[in-house]
């Protein structure tokens, strides 16, 4: 199976929002709203466009990325970094491989943009093999209650959040 990964153009949201309302229908852990907050982000000033990247499949998109600027706010310091929320794959395209691609080269282009680390509230067996760590280990919070073990940080420069410890302030679309 030939797989592209290219940025995202204004001909595939309507598409892209498809794709994220099939990929996330059967999720348990959802609120099934992801699709709408891929719409908000664009519209934000936290929008990279270069980090909202499509995968094709013989020029099907079957999977979607987004990462967008959050700050890591610390006692006397603000760092921007960034969050990876969603990584969407059509259901009948999981488990081949496609959100793995997507998260790979997110991090490239993020770290070719300059972007240091990467947050996420994810599934705490799937994000650990593309390098991500709880972010408890880095001294990095979240601004709500969620489980430990699904809040992650990847460093895309070595020790990018060395001693950071911070918690994390997202893009109020986040929350709209």
């Amino acid at each position: 199976m030939n797989i592209t990964i290219r940025e995202e153009d204004k001909k595939d949201y309507l598409s892209i929002f498809d794709l994220i309302e099939k990929a996330f229908k059967d999720q348990e852990y959802s609120d099934h709203q992801e699709h709408y907050l891929v719409e908000k982000l664009r519209k934000s000033k936290a929008f990279v466009p270069g980090l909202s990247l499509v995968a094709e499949v013989e020029n099907t998109l079957v999977g979607h990325i987004l990462l967008t600027e959050i700050k890591i706010i610390t006692t006397d310091d603000e760092l921007t970094s960034l969050a990876l929320a969603p990584v969407s794959v059509l259901p009948e395209f999981q488990g081949k491989g496609i959100g793995g691609k997507l998260i790979s080269e997110a991090h490239q282009r993020a770290k070719d943009l300059g972007y240091k680390s990467v947050i996420l509230l994810g599934h705490e067996k799937y994000y650990p093999r593309f390098g991500y760590k709880l972010a408890d280990e880095f001294g990095i919070s979240l601004p709500f209650d969620v489980p430990k073990e699904n809040c992650m940080a990847i460093e895309l420069e070595p020790n990018a959040l060395k001693n950071i410890r911070g918690e994390v302030v997202y893009p109020k679309e986040f929350f709209e």
